[in-house]
Protein backbone atom coordinates (compact mmCIF):
# COMPACT_ATOMS: atom_id res chain seq x y z
CA UNK A 1 0.00 0.00 0.00
CA UNK A 2 2.66 2.63 0.76
CA UNK A 3 6.57 2.13 0.88
CA UNK A 4 9.20 4.72 1.39
CA UNK A 5 13.04 4.43 0.66
CA UNK A 6 15.23 6.42 1.94
CA UNK A 7 12.88 9.68 1.84
CA UNK A 8 14.40 13.04 2.45
CA UNK A 9 12.58 16.35 2.36
CA UNK A 10 14.76 19.54 2.15
CA UNK A 11 12.43 23.18 2.39
CA UNK A 12 14.21 26.34 0.76
CA UNK A 13 14.24 29.43 2.77
CA UNK A 14 15.53 32.23 0.95
CA UNK A 15 19.04 30.89 1.31
CA UNK A 16 19.23 28.19 4.54
CA UNK A 17 18.32 24.69 3.50
CA UNK A 18 15.59 23.20 6.03
CA UNK A 19 15.99 19.58 6.72
CA UNK A 20 12.49 18.30 7.28
CA UNK A 21 12.73 14.55 6.89
CA UNK A 22 16.33 12.89 6.29
CA UNK A 23 16.51 9.31 5.25
CA UNK A 24 12.92 7.77 6.15
CA UNK A 25 12.23 4.01 4.96
CA UNK A 26 8.86 2.20 5.53
CA UNK A 27 5.99 0.15 4.42
CA UNK A 28 3.02 -0.17 5.01
CA UNK A 29 0.54 -2.75 4.46
CA UNK A 30 -3.51 -3.13 2.69
CA UNK A 31 -5.62 -3.12 5.44
CA UNK A 32 -3.01 -1.82 8.30
CA UNK A 33 -3.95 0.70 11.18
CA UNK A 34 -0.68 2.72 11.30
CA UNK A 35 -0.21 5.59 14.12
CA UNK A 36 2.90 8.68 13.27
CA UNK A 37 3.72 10.11 16.27
CA UNK A 38 5.85 12.94 17.21
CA UNK A 39 6.40 16.31 18.50
CA UNK A 40 5.02 19.13 16.87
CA UNK A 41 8.34 20.16 14.21
CA UNK A 42 8.85 16.29 13.92
CA UNK A 43 8.07 15.84 10.13
CA UNK A 44 4.68 14.42 10.11
CA UNK A 45 2.73 16.35 8.42
CA UNK A 46 5.29 16.81 5.33
CA UNK A 47 5.44 13.06 5.34
CA UNK A 48 1.44 13.13 4.97
CA UNK A 49 1.86 15.37 2.29
CA UNK A 50 4.08 12.96 0.38
CA UNK A 51 1.48 10.12 0.67
CA UNK A 52 -0.60 12.85 -1.24
CA UNK A 53 1.33 14.20 -3.56
CA UNK A 54 0.80 17.40 -1.97
CA UNK A 55 4.45 17.74 -1.71
CA UNK A 56 7.59 15.83 -3.37
CA UNK A 57 10.42 14.51 -1.82
CA UNK A 58 14.42 15.98 -2.10
CA UNK A 59 15.84 12.53 -2.31
CA UNK A 60 14.60 8.81 -2.61
CA UNK A 61 10.94 7.12 -3.50
CA UNK A 62 7.31 7.28 -2.63
CA UNK A 63 5.22 4.88 -3.64
CA UNK A 64 1.29 4.32 -3.22
CA UNK A 65 -1.20 2.11 -4.01
CA UNK A 66 1.62 0.87 -6.53
CA UNK A 67 2.54 3.91 -8.11
CA UNK A 68 5.72 6.14 -7.76
CA UNK A 69 4.61 9.64 -6.94
CA UNK A 70 7.96 10.94 -8.21
CA UNK A 71 6.56 10.05 -11.81
CA UNK A 72 3.19 11.28 -11.46
CA UNK A 73 1.56 13.97 -14.17
CA UNK A 74 -1.47 16.13 -13.60
CA UNK A 75 -3.63 13.83 -14.35
CA UNK A 76 -2.19 11.30 -11.94
CA UNK A 77 -1.94 12.60 -9.09
CA UNK A 78 -5.82 13.40 -9.77
CA UNK A 79 -6.41 9.86 -9.82
CA UNK A 80 -4.42 8.43 -7.06
CA UNK A 81 -6.48 11.64 -4.90
CA UNK A 82 -9.76 9.53 -5.63
CA UNK A 83 -8.32 6.62 -3.54
CA UNK A 84 -6.93 8.61 -0.95
CA UNK A 85 -9.55 10.26 2.09
CA UNK A 86 -7.88 12.65 4.09
CA UNK A 87 -8.99 14.37 7.83
CA UNK A 88 -6.93 17.57 9.49
CA UNK A 89 -7.18 18.92 12.92
CA UNK A 90 -9.06 21.51 11.51
CA UNK A 91 -12.50 19.87 10.02
CA UNK A 92 -12.06 22.28 7.25
CA UNK A 93 -15.93 22.52 6.35
CA UNK A 94 -17.42 24.73 3.85
CA UNK A 95 -19.50 27.56 6.08
CA UNK A 96 -22.17 28.22 3.77
CA UNK A 97 -23.38 24.79 3.25
CA UNK A 98 -25.17 22.20 5.13
CA UNK A 99 -23.22 18.63 6.39
CA UNK A 100 -24.85 16.88 3.32
CA UNK A 101 -23.95 19.69 0.94
CA UNK A 102 -19.85 19.18 2.03
CA UNK A 103 -20.03 15.68 2.04
CA UNK A 104 -22.51 15.69 -1.70
CA UNK A 105 -19.73 18.65 -3.09
CA UNK A 106 -16.88 15.61 -3.56
CA UNK A 107 -18.95 13.46 -5.50
CA UNK A 108 -20.52 16.04 -8.02
CA UNK A 109 -17.15 17.22 -8.71
CA UNK A 110 -16.33 13.80 -9.35
CA UNK A 111 -19.08 13.68 -11.88
CA UNK A 112 -20.96 11.22 -9.96
CA UNK A 113 -24.92 10.47 -10.29
CA UNK A 114 -27.09 12.24 -8.50
CA UNK A 115 -28.99 9.12 -7.34
CA UNK A 116 -25.88 7.13 -6.14
CA UNK A 117 -24.60 11.00 -4.43
CA UNK A 118 -27.63 10.99 -2.34
CA UNK A 119 -27.21 6.97 -1.34
CA UNK A 120 -23.21 7.15 -0.69
CA UNK A 121 -23.32 10.70 1.29
CA UNK A 122 -26.40 9.29 3.27
CA UNK A 123 -24.03 5.84 3.72
CA UNK A 124 -21.08 7.93 4.71
CA UNK A 125 -23.26 9.98 7.66
CA UNK A 126 -24.35 7.06 8.69
CA UNK A 127 -20.99 5.25 8.89
CA UNK A 128 -20.13 8.24 11.13
CA UNK A 129 -23.24 8.55 13.06
CA UNK A 130 -24.11 11.60 11.79
CA UNK A 131 -27.39 11.18 9.49
CA UNK A 132 -29.51 12.84 12.06
CA UNK A 133 -27.70 16.37 11.50
CA UNK A 134 -27.20 15.95 7.12
CA UNK A 135 -29.27 19.42 7.64
CA UNK A 136 -27.52 21.27 10.00
CA UNK A 137 -24.42 23.48 9.13
CA UNK A 138 -20.84 23.75 10.73
CA UNK A 139 -21.81 26.31 12.61
CA UNK A 140 -24.23 24.06 14.20
CA UNK A 141 -22.26 21.63 15.16
CA UNK A 142 -19.96 20.39 17.75
CA UNK A 143 -16.27 20.10 17.61
CA UNK A 144 -16.95 15.99 17.36
CA UNK A 145 -19.79 16.39 14.97
CA UNK A 146 -17.62 18.82 12.82
CA UNK A 147 -14.44 16.10 12.92
CA UNK A 148 -17.24 13.35 12.16
CA UNK A 149 -18.55 15.11 8.97
CA UNK A 150 -14.74 15.81 8.53
CA UNK A 151 -14.37 11.83 7.99
CA UNK A 152 -17.81 11.36 6.52
CA UNK A 153 -16.07 13.84 3.16
CA UNK A 154 -12.93 11.75 3.21
CA UNK A 155 -14.80 8.22 2.94
CA UNK A 156 -17.57 8.98 1.16
CA UNK A 157 -14.87 8.59 -2.07
CA UNK A 158 -14.54 4.84 -0.67
CA UNK A 159 -10.87 5.37 -0.58
CA UNK A 160 -8.17 2.82 0.08
CA UNK A 161 -5.93 5.05 2.67
CA UNK A 162 -7.66 7.27 5.17
CA UNK A 163 -5.06 9.51 6.01
CA UNK A 164 -5.74 11.19 9.41
CA UNK A 165 -2.92 14.44 10.48
CA UNK A 166 -3.99 14.93 14.25
CA UNK A 167 -7.91 14.43 13.82
CA UNK A 168 -8.60 14.53 17.71
CA UNK A 169 -6.31 17.27 18.24
CA UNK A 170 -8.50 20.14 19.25
CA UNK A 171 -10.73 17.54 20.69
CA UNK A 172 -11.40 16.38 24.53
CA UNK A 173 -10.81 12.97 25.08
CA UNK A 174 -14.59 11.97 25.58
CA UNK A 175 -15.11 13.23 21.99
CA UNK A 176 -11.13 12.25 20.55
CA UNK A 177 -12.46 8.53 22.12
CA UNK A 178 -15.67 8.89 19.55
CA UNK A 179 -13.49 9.71 16.66
CA UNK A 180 -11.10 6.86 17.32
CA UNK A 181 -13.73 4.48 17.52
CA UNK A 182 -15.39 5.62 13.75
CA UNK A 183 -11.63 5.27 12.62
CA UNK A 184 -10.99 2.03 13.64
CA UNK A 185 -14.43 0.96 12.19
CA UNK A 186 -13.13 2.97 8.81
CA UNK A 187 -9.96 0.26 8.87
CA UNK A 188 -11.78 -3.02 10.11
CA UNK A 189 -13.67 -2.58 6.46
CA UNK A 190 -10.35 -2.79 5.04
CA UNK A 191 -9.54 0.89 4.73
CA UNK A 192 -5.85 1.43 5.65
CA UNK A 193 -4.90 4.05 7.98
CA UNK A 194 -2.20 6.99 8.65
CA UNK A 195 -2.81 8.09 11.80
CA UNK A 196 -0.79 10.92 13.04
CA UNK A 197 -0.38 12.29 16.93
CA UNK A 198 2.14 13.98 18.49
CA UNK A 199 0.49 12.60 21.59
CA UNK A 200 2.29 10.13 22.89
CA UNK A 201 -0.18 8.75 25.57
CA UNK A 202 -2.75 8.49 22.37
CA UNK A 203 0.14 6.08 20.40
CA UNK A 204 0.44 3.82 23.12
CA UNK A 205 -2.98 3.42 23.79
CA UNK A 206 -3.98 3.24 20.35
CA UNK A 207 -2.21 -0.27 20.53
CA UNK A 208 -0.93 -0.16 17.02
CA UNK A 209 2.06 -0.18 15.19
CA UNK A 210 4.13 2.95 15.86
CA UNK A 211 6.27 5.21 13.29
CA UNK A 212 8.09 7.69 15.89
CA UNK A 213 10.13 10.85 13.99
CA UNK A 214 12.41 13.10 15.93
CA UNK A 215 13.71 15.80 13.80
CA UNK A 216 12.74 14.40 10.76
CA UNK A 217 14.29 10.70 11.47
CA UNK A 218 12.35 7.54 11.91
CA UNK A 219 13.74 6.72 15.40
CA UNK A 220 11.34 3.74 16.01
CA UNK A 221 8.80 1.25 14.36
CA UNK A 222 7.46 -0.66 16.94
CA UNK A 223 4.18 -2.66 17.33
Amino acid sequence: MIALDRVSKVFSVGPVKVPALTDVSFRVAKGEFVVLHGRSGAGKTTLLKLLYRAETPSEGEVEVLGQHLGKLRRRGVASLRQNIGVVFQDSKLLPGRTVYENIAFVLRVLGTARGEITARTFDALRAVGLHSRARAYPAQLSQGEGQRAALARAIVRRPSLLIADEPTGNLDDEMGGEILQVIRDIQSSGTTVVFATHQARLAKALRRRVLVLEGGRLVKDEG
